[in-house]
């Protein structure tokens, strides 16, 4: 496999697996003849799902694993002690050179925890962030960190601003990417002791684009494209923006369905209307990528379906290519020595 980016998938990790996790494996090996894929976690489950169905041999792997980490299980723990454990294997394959990336809709503590002791920080980053794409009226924004660092410092926030801005730059192709800070008013004196400590850090900064502070209701307008914030307040923006952007697309579908007048409208404007849907679709953009570790590691949503699971593999397409570990690493490495 080693033409190939070599994507090591946690099986058994998420709600659905390993059935959709087997299933949007099979729709990425189609979709991006670039990758191949190790399915680590009990082979015969894994091999049941893959019973009947075509797909190039070449490309796909399974890799037994004899232990599962459960979503109720203790992240640092389970890491340790289940040594056999589809997520501590495919972990340790990419450690080991032997993937390029890894990928789990499994448990996000484990996720985190076992990216940096298996995986490991680049030289100079104090704290890797989770940093899922988000909709806005503009296309996309990052929202970096969402889930790894509750009780971030400031200098973790200015390098999370700066990891931000390569992503975007590089992965999304966006030019000068504006790295916004949120907070709760658009003022340089508005926030807590944190916001307030980094916001003059992060206007000093020549390599960023930093445009102040975004509060959340101008996040969807699209305000920034990198959205800096601590671990608490981000989970918070994102869990919000999955609950409404659910709640806006059934309350459009059901309006759509109510009489027999809306029914001819959705018909007459169905292809515009399932793009716009589309846009707030949350499975389209794929997991979120654990910045600043040596290799990639992308958390999937827990309950993420086939078609979120092929884009995460597809997501690590790019990463790969434009050797964004490489680049953070330069970043903060030209960082530290001009301080």
């Amino acid at each position: 496999m080693s033409e190939y980016i070599r994507i090591a998938v946690d099986a058994m990790g998420g709600d659905n697996a390993p059935s959709s996790v087997v299933e949007g494996t099979l729709e990425a090996l189609k979709e991006n003849d670039r990758i191949a894929v190790y399915l680590v976690g009990k082979e015969e489950a894994v091999k049941a799902c893959l019973a009947g169905k075509s797909y190039d041999q070449d490309r796909l792997s399974v890799v037994n694993a004899t232990e599962v980490i459960e979503n109720d299980d203790h992240p640092a723990l389970a890491i340790k002690k289940k040594k056999d454990s589809s997520m501590t294997v495919a972990l340790r394959m990419v450690h080991d050179g032997k993937a390029d990336a890894f990928v789990s809709a499994g448990n996000t503590g484990a996720v985190l925890v076992g990216g940096q002791l298996l995986v490991g920080r680049l030289h100079g980053i104090r704290r890797p962030a989770l940093a899922p794409l988000i909709p806005t009226m503009n296309g996309v924004a990052l929202l970096i960190d969402c889930g790894a660092n509750v009780d971030a410092k400031p200098e973790n926030l200015v390098q999370f601003a700066k990891m931000g801005s390569i992503y975007m730059s590089e992965i999304m192709g966006v030019k000068d990417p504006r790295v916004g800070l949120v907070n709760i008013g658009a003022e340089e004196t508005k926030g807590n002791r944190l916001v307030q400590e980094v916001y003059p850090m992060l206007k000093s900064l020549d390599d960023i684009n930093f445009v102040g502070n975004v509060e959340a209701r101008d996040i969807p307008a699209g305000a920034a494209d990198v959205l800096v914030c601590e671990a608490f307040t981000g989970n918070v923006i994102l869990k919000m923006y999955e609950g409404v952007a659910g709640a806006l697309i059934a309350t459009v579908k059901k309006a759509m369905m109510s009489s027999l007048k809306t029914k001819i409208g959705a018909l007459l404007i169905k292809d515009e209307l399932k793009a716009t849907l589309k846009v707030y679709d949350t499975s389209e953009h794929g997991g979120a990528p654990l910045l600043g570790l040596n290799n990639l590691v992308v958390k999937a949503h827990g309950s993420s379906k086939a078609k979120e699971i092929k884009n995460t593999l597809l997501q690590c397409v790019p990463f790969y290519e434009k050797a964004i570990p490489a680049r953070i690493s330069a970043a903060i490495s030209s960082s530290e020595e001009e301080a």
